[in-house]
């Protein structure tokens, strides 16, 4: 592949990081030029910098330097340690395991006999030759630099097609293990929903004790077709020093629903960007949100709900948690297009401030073009309320129960959305254990 090489210092890193790393990358051909157009973009946009109004308060070029060399493939030693990392989650339904930013068989579920469900790791849809357009799987709406960047190092991840009319009753869990130090993976995931078919997709992000200072990058596609419904959880707990740089894009069809959740624990730099587009009348979104931040942690989640079609319904809430000098980022942007009539859109963020060092900082947006609508949009930061703390001493509590309890309701409503009763309790537990490690 030839590929325009920017020459400053700063990209010349960058450069090699792509040489070095073709070789292990799965695909040819068509798929090979959108790897190299994508890669491109990167080299030509690099880095995002708060001079980028999307990435005004998470600065990667002042933040991140520089992109990690790519990991290595797994070894025995790594896929042991992700075995053992596995055994802590509570992991019903199937599983899909990532490991290093490769698809391991050995340690997943393979869905073969749940019908109306096809599962392929990204690896072997790319490297089929008789794939038709396979090269769509890589292909992204915009030009971004880090969704480029992820488009062109892809080296796994996992495509699920559900047929119309099927409803898998197991969760589909996709699992990131990182095991590697000092490294990147870079993974992308397809799913798409077949009409009036139910799914529920789970991911979740954690890692060995041993990995430290690595970086996630990861992307994942969804096309919910019309009348089907879709569950998502998300669940990121790196390790406190790794970097999680992710994006989803959701398409949604005609009268589908999708009701989201995240949760963000870890990282010492996160950002989860997600799109959702409307591309059919009447269809719904609710996504909540909860970020648990101390010590210097940056969470940021950034947002994008673009209504194309008319009679839809969206509804955004966003939790923060801030402890010592933790710093989140919502910015949230609701975009109602010309003919997209009866919109109902609706956005609300609050921030809970735990020390005078804590920042939040929220950015909601509407861009309306549509003249029958109704949208509107929140924020709020504050401190635990005093008054409740005190109720809560004076019966007995010793105040940091009593500040666990507070918190533990702040942000039961985010979690009190997600529908499946151990999924929920699965994000309650994490939240406990960012509350029993706050000192």
């Amino acid at each position: 592949m030839n590929v325009a090489l920017v020459k400053s210092d700063m990209t010349q890193p960058q450069d090699r990081l792509f040489i070095g790393a073709r070789a292990r990358l799965p695909g040819a051909g068509p798929v090979a030029k959108v790897r190299e157009e994508a890669f491109g973009d990167f080299l030509r946009l690099g880095l995002p910098h708060r001079r980028l109004e999307q990435w005004k308060y998470t600065d990667l070029r002042a933040r991140l330097r520089e992109v990690a060399p790519l990991a290595d493939a797994p070894a025995d030693t790594n896929l042991a340690g992700a075995g053992a990392v596995l055994k802590t989650l509570a992991a019903d339904g199937i599983k899909l395991v990532l490991v290093d930013g490769v698809f391991v068989a050995s340690l997943s579920t393979s869905g073969a006999n749940v019908s109306g469900l096809r599962i392929r790791s990204l690896r072997d849809a790319l490297d089929d030759a008789t794939g038709a357009k396979r090269e769509e799987l890589l292909k992204i709406a915009s030009g971004e630099a880090m969704q480029s960047l992820t488009v062109a190092m892809a080296t796994d991840g996992v495509v699920i097609e559900v047929a119309d009319g099927a409803e898998i009753g197991a969760p589909l869990q996709i699992v990131h293990v990182a095991t590697r130090s000092e490294s990147s993976t870079f993974t992308r995931s397809v799913l798409t929903i077949g009409r009036k078919a139910r799914v529920t997709l789970v991911e979740r992000f954690v890692a060995a004790p041993e990995a430290t200072t690595y970086q996630t990058y990861d992307a994942l596609a969804v096309h919910v077709g019309d009348g089907a419904e879709l569950q998502h959880v998300r669940l990121m707990e790196e390790a406190l020093d790794a970097v999680n740089i992710c994006n989803a894009s959701l398409t949604l069809g005609a009268k589908a629903k999708v009701n989201s959740f995240n949760l963000t624990r870890g990282a010492s730099i996160s950002r989860y960007q997600g799109a959702v587009t409307f591309a059919g009348e009447g269809g719904e979104l609710a996504t909540n949100g909860v970020n648990l931040l101390a010590g210097r942690r940056h969470g940021d989640t950034t947002l994008l709900v673009d209504h194309r079609a008319p009679g839809c319904l969206s509804r955004e809430t966003f939790r923060s948690v801030l402890d010592q000098q933790g710093h989140s980022v919502f910015q949230g942007r609701i975009v109602v297009q010309p003919g997209a009539q009866k919109t109902d859109g609706k956005m609300m963020t609050r921030a809970l401030l735990l020390s005078d060092e804590a920042e939040i900082d929220n950015k909601p947006e509407l861009e309306i073009f549509a003249d029958d609508v109704s949208c509107g949009h929140g924020a709020t930061a504050g401190a635990l309320d005093e008054t409740l703390l005190f109720y809560l001493r004076a019966r007995g509590l010793p105040e940091p129960e009593a500040q666990v309890l507070l918190i533990e309701a702040f942000v039961g409503e985010a979690i009190e959305s997600i529908a499946d009763d151990t999924l929920r309790e699965i994000a309650v537990d994490a939240a406990r254990r960012w509350l029993a490690a706050r000192d």
